[in-house]
């Protein structure tokens, strides 16, 4: 069995990290095509909310909830998107898409058909995550 890609994601791409919380790790997607897109992740292995003792599954959506309140208020989104699948990926971790009405895909899920990835050069992946910490501190 291979490794769990979130497991090592924080070590793996140090260059999109944007904080470590008391419960998750925070990281920009590398594909910008929703410019906002940001993982939250659990910093330990589990799959399923229901595995979490209600006080860590607590502090976990408050986590969350802080993240999506910052990405709101510095992207200003039509709507925020929580997604927390974990079909392909068995760890808990949601996608936090600033969804707007002039994207392409609007309103259907960010995964209803296939798009060409937006790469931000080094600086600009800086400069967004240096936002994104601002608004969350």
């Amino acid at each position: 069995m291979s490794p769990c890609p979130m497991c090592t994601k924080w070590h793996d791409e140090p260059a999109l990290r944007i904080a470590e919380l008391e419960h998750t790790l925070v990281m920009l997607n590398r594909d910008q095509f929703f410019p906002g897109y940001t993982f939250v992740f659990t910093k330990e292995h589990v799959t399923e909310l229901f595995h979490l003792d209600r006080a860590i599954r607590q502090g976990i959506m408050e986590e969350v909830t802080a993240v999506a309140s910052a990405l709101y208020t510095l992207f200003k989104p039509a709507k925020m998107n929580y997604e927390l699948l974990g079909n392909m990926v068995p760890h808990m971790h949601w996608h936090l898409v600033p969804r707007f009405a002039s994207d392409p895909l609007w309103p259907r899920p960010i995964w209803s058909e296939p798009h060409g990835e937006v790469i931000l050069s080094d600086g600009e992946y800086v400069g967004r995550i240096e936002l994104i910490r601002k608004q969350l501190a």
